[in-house]
């Protein structure tokens, strides 16, 4: 190989390893053990309070690796509310196995994902998100595919809570680039993102842009979503996830 060459090449090969060896590590050690789905984790995580701790209403957006293979290239997202003075919280998410596809009744907010730690990408609290939850269940049930489920390119989980965020003014937030489905288009080919700050145009999930002041550029491929978040300082790579110097989600709480 000419010497002209072989600078550049170890570069850039220290630079993949650099930039992909982390997220991969991440990516690998989220999907656990090889267990069957009947026996992994699905405890509480610790990160939401009991409704005793917090009488207030609160909304929290959660999001965690997919359980088995599917977990080296997206997560699963959920939404978990509780009214006012409520003994019980209400998970609201999208489950492809089940007869009813979408799930939405009492549950653990913030349960591990079939062995994957969660990740609290959003927490609504007091009249903030007493305002939120009325919205978040109109969505709920008007949301257009509730018969409809394909993992890829979609409607799937991710597109659900993509849906909820839009209809919800009191939701903004950036959902990780790896919520394959988040992109697929509900009901038209160009909508608002998720976050409200932009525009996204997307072609039945596989082919799609995105601009906007939270979210960054993204550039949907295959389903696949990269791109450049100069808000957070970061950008975005399939399967691996965002990397920036600012964090676009609230600090993490102490798990049990």
């Amino acid at each position: 190989m000419s010497p002209y060459f072989k600078w550049p090449l170890r570069s850039l090969l220290l630079i993949a390893f650099l930039l992909l060896g982390p997220g991969l590590m991440v990516a690998c050690s989220s999907l656990g053990s090889s267990v069957h789905w009947s026996e992994a984790d699905r405890s509480s995580s610790g990160m939401a309070p009991t409704p005793e701790e917090a009488p207030e209403a609160r909304v929290q957006v959660y999001a965690a690796r997919a359980f088995g293979w599917r977990g080296y290239f997206a997560v699963h997202t959920w939404i978990a509310t509780k009214e006012k003075q409520a003994d019980s919280w209400q998970v609201h998410e999208v489950m492809g196995w089940y007869d009813t596809l979408v799930q939405s009744g009492p549950n653990l907010p913030d349960r591990y994902w079939y062995g994957a730690q969660p990740r609290l990408l959003a927490d609504l609290k007091g009249a903030e998100a007493e305002a939120a939850i009325p919205a978040i269940l109109e969505a709920v049930a008007n949301y257009p595919y509730p018969n409809t489920y394909r993992a890829w390119p979609g409607p799937n989980s991710n597109t659900f809570i993509a849906w909820l965020i839009r209809e919800t003014p009191q939701l903004s937030l950036v959902l990780p680039n790896i919520a394959i489905g988040k992109d697929y288009p509900v009901p038209s080919l160009v909508d608002a993102t998720p976050s409200d700050t932009g525009y996204q145009a997307s072609l039945a999930g596989v082919l799609g842009l995105g601009v906007s002041l939270k979210e960054g550029l993204e550039m949907n491929l295959l389903g696949l979503n990269l791109g450049i978040d100069p808000w957070h300082l970061g950008f975005k790579l399939p399967g691996i996830g965002q990397l920036s110097l600012r964090d676009p989600w609230p600090p993490q709480p102490p798990a049990d």
